[in-house]
């Protein structure tokens, strides 16, 4: 049994496969799919013993399995029945052939595009290779892989192959039927790969579930559309005649509405539906419950936008969970006083991951005539931008932009009022968040404790830390500048580092400073712990403890305290006092007026450190939150794949969440399988196909390719001088810490305050993120290390043991000797 029809009622899973049965299950049931037919998962196993692949298939590598379905041909029996069944749909037509695995569309699972599908195949030579290039897909590295991570082994997976007419779609998209009160519609124009790929952001047209009326619609600007080609399919432009209509009229989206409840009804659970439309008819392509459905995290397709992670990339340097985004999201808006510009985005997730648009501050500064001045203030918080890449603006006219501005640029009064209490909001701040955690622990009602305490006392952490943030940091690169040029760069530096400090009470510095006091014997274990046990590297994200919740926390960073930073703070200090020596012995006069600026900057830059720590404990009460509704609702852990405002929804008692769990947790644990993206993103940007690419670039993604080629030499912004050699530790993340030894030099993507305890361990600091006001910058400038930030490649070409020169007045890298002792010239 090489082949069935699309609805034989012998069309089950270990038959047909997971898309296979859903389908048959569809056109049984008399729902417009198109016409078609199986290729059975007996025929592939047929084809596997009769070239004699299976011991391949349990022991080879991806590229060797394929290479072996490459190379054979298709038995004739199969090959006859396959094209006999073609027959029946016609002279030839156009048809879409689809993998359909036996382990695709389980509940818990989400395998949907593990496996290849292939569009506009025409003829029996197309089709045969199509087929055979289906079956391939299954043992490509990352369906294997994903295989692996559940559990199923090899012997046990097959792969069947749906083939149905292609429908000539107008216009196509997917329906969603996961609300309790809504049905979603997303519709673009031509085949519908466009929409389920993420290539377009699609119109959004909202159903009443009860009436099946429309309610609300959002008609997007559709930049791309999927069209059939003689060699398949393509990606083209839409007219721009086309762009910003609807692609749907209510008639049409109200019919599709009708046929998704249907399908919901069929299925029993809530269900995404892909569809077309051809002439005004309707067509299901595909049904899948939502249970298993990966989503799909990208902001980079909703325009031709440039994406930096500098910043807040190093505050957030990890994939976060739903929750987390949602509450980094409300963050945003209070920071940026809104959380997008005319529609634009302000920051964005792209694969899970937190990008700032710096499409939109460029887009500012030209409506407002200061694009030099926003250029100059951007560089020493995000970094430069790779040689080549350019910024795109937003198709905003400066009226427009102006317009869209007003919230962002005026509010400087109510600024103000925030900052004048910052004193009063930080001596009570421990206190009143501390009383809250309290009362979570025993709350019967925890949607109501939310609005009433947890959710106002995270907005005012949130609006305090806004204010502060907002005091104009642009004087403080200033100020560095101008001393840079009265006093040359090391010694401004050492100047500089004044302000960092704020005589060593710092908080990035107060997690090390407090453990040598600790060390010491001047404070108890209580009062560090009360202090900085809820600082740590993902420090925002909800999912992840806070140290305090670990009992053997405080002894493991006590025993890995093997530098007492008051040495090199003792060390900084002699530098300052002589490098103020030499400011007044050059000039007397403006050696006093900059030491009254900094000691202005000192208080400033204090309340900005003390108002982030407090933030971050207005983070562990929200985490605490989450984790006792997971033990009142007996949810868990799977709350934290939830939103807030959805994990309210679940404490008063609705389930529908729930349904996007499975999901948001295969799009978490995929994203976290990927490496660390670029640092620079430009344009649309696919994690998994960069991940797959041999040959992508680790700093930069550019999909205009105006970047110029990667360079092989390593350099940054100096952010701490002095030049020291030494061997290179190139660590992961800060669970690698033990690898680093005492003189060795620090080699990471990006650290942040969590990284603090490993400084003083360090010769030198070297980043691939940052600038001159990053986290590495100030703490290595504190104590007195060299450090060059924002290379964007040292990750990518510096090894462990690598001998290397780190020059942090030059903001340069230098390899002397390769790990195995070449010598390099660089």
């Amino acid at each position: 049994m090489n082949t069935l029809a699309l609805a034989d009622p012998r069309a089950e899973l270990d038959v047909v496969g997971g898309k296979g049965e859903s389908l048959a299950h569809l056109a049984r049931a008399g729902l417009p799919v198109p016409a078609g037919f199986h290729v059975t998962t007996g025929a592939y196993r047929a084809f596997v013993d009769r070239h004699g692949l299976r011991d391949a298939i349990l022991t080879g590598d991806a590229e060797q399995i394929q290479a072996l379905f490459a190379a054979r041909e298709l038995p004739q029996e199969i090959a006859g029945d396959i094209l006999a069944a073609y027959a029946q749909l016609g002279d030839e037509p156009a048809v879409a052939v689809r993998s359909s695995a036996t382990a695709e569309d389980l509940p818990g699972m989400s395998f949907a595009g593990q496996q290849d599908s292939y569009l506009n195949i025409r003829g029996a030579v197309q089709l045969l290779d199509a087929v055979k290039r289906c079956w391939a897909s299954l043992w490509t590295d990352r369906a294997i892989a994903y295989r692996d991570r559940h559990g199923i082994p090899r012997e046990e997976v097959a792969i069947a192959v749906v083939v149905q007419e292609l429908v000539p779609a107008d216009a196509a998209g997917v329906l969603f039927t996961e609300d309790r009160d809504r049905l979603t519609i997303n519709a673009a124009w031509g085949l519908g790969e466009a929409v389920v790929g993420g290539l377009v952001t699609p119109d959004t047209i909202t159903l009443d579930r009860a009436g099946r009326t429309v309610v609300d619609e959002t008609i997007a600007s559709k930049t791309v559309m999927t069209v059939r080609t003689q060699e398949g399919t393509r990606e083209d432009p839409v007219p721009p005649g086309l762009r910003d209509e609807p692609v749907l009229t209510w008639a049409q989206a109200e019919r599709l509405a009708e046929l998704g409840m249907t399908i919901e009804e069929l299925y029993g659970r809530p269900m995404d539906v892909e569809w077309a439309m051809h002439d005004g008819r309707p067509h299901i392509l595909q049904a899948r419950p939502i249970t298993g459905r990966r989503e799909v995290w990208n902001d980079s397709v909703k325009g031709d936008y440039l994406w930096s992670n500098g910043n807040l990339g190093e505050a957030i340097p990890s994939v976060m969970t739903p929750c987390t985004w949602s509450l980094v999201q409300a963050f945003i808006a209070e920071i940026m006083v809104t959380g997008d510009l005319g529609g634009h985005p302000m920051c964005g997730n792209i694969g899970g991951r937190v990008y700032m648009n710096m499409s939109v501050n460029a887009s500012l500064g030209r409506a407002l005539g200061i694009t030099k001045k926003i250029k100059a203030t951007q560089e020493p918080i995000y970094g430069r931008l790779p040689e080549g890449v350019e910024t795109p603006l937003l198709p905003m006219t400066r009226w427009q932009t102006l317009r869209a501005a007003r919230p962002m640029l005026g509010g400087r009064r109510e600024i103000q009022k925030l900052v004048e209490h910052i004193p009063a909001y930080i001596a009570d701040a421990e206190r009143r968040t501390e009383e809250i955690r309290a009362a979570i622990t025993v709350s019967d009602d925890l949607a109501a404790l939310w609005e009433s305490d947890v959710e106002p006392r995270f907005r005012e952490c949130n609006r305090m830390l806004a204010a502060a943030a907002r005091q104009d940091a642009g004087s403080l690169i200033y100020l560095g500048a101008q001393l840079a040029e009265l006093v040359g760069e090391a010694d401004a530096t050492v100047l500089m580092s004044g302000i960092q400090s704020g005589e060593g009470r710092l908080e990035s510095l107060g997690p090390l400073l407090g453990l040598a006091r600790l060390k010491r014997g001047e404070i108890s274990r209580d009062g560090y712990v009360r202090s900085y046990g809820h600082r740590c590297p993902d420090e925002f994200e909800i999912s992840v403890a806070r140290p305090v919740e670990d009992p053997a926390w405080l002894d493991d960073q006590l025993a890995g305290l093997t530098v007492d930073p008051a040495e090199l703070l003792d060390r900084q200090i002699e530098a300052s006092e002589a490098a103020w020596r030499r400011f007044r012995e050059r000039h007397p006069r403006k050696a006093e007026k900059f030491r009254r600026r900094i000691d202005r900057w000192e208080a400033i830059v204090r309340s900005r450190e003390e108002t982030r720590s407090e933030m971050m404990r207005g983070f562990w009460m929200v985490r605490d939150f989450v984790v006792r509704a997971g033990e009142v609702t007996g949810h868990g852990d799977d709350l934290f794949f939830l939103t807030i405002d959805e994990i309210i929804d679940v404490l008063r008692g609705s389930g529908r969440p729930l349904t996007r769990v499975a999901g948001r947790r295969a799009a978490y644990e995929l994203y976290r399988s990927l490496p660390p993206y670029p640092g620079i993103i430009r344009g649309r940007f696919d994690p998994e196909r960069w991940a797959a690419d041999p040959g992508r670039r680790g700093d930069v993604f550019d999909a205009a390719a105006t970047v110029v080629p990667p360079s092989q030499t390593i350099s940054g912004f100096p952010g701490a001088s002095g030049v020291v050699e030494g061997t290179a530790r190139v660590l992961g993340s800060v669970a690698d810490g033990d690898r680093l030894g005492e003189g060795e030099i620090l080699v990471t993507t990006v650290t942040n305050v969590g990284w603090t305890l490993l400084f003083p361990r360090a010769a030198a600091v070297v980043t691939d993120v940052g600038a001159p006001l990053s986290h590495a910058a100030i703490v290595a400038r504190e104590l007195g290390i060299p450090a060059v930030v924002g290379t964007r490649n040292a990750t990518m070409l510096l090894r462990d043991g690598d001998r290397i020169r780190v020059d942090g007045s030059a903001g340069t890298v230098e390899v002397i000797r390769e790990r195995a002792g070449e010598l390099v010239m660089s």
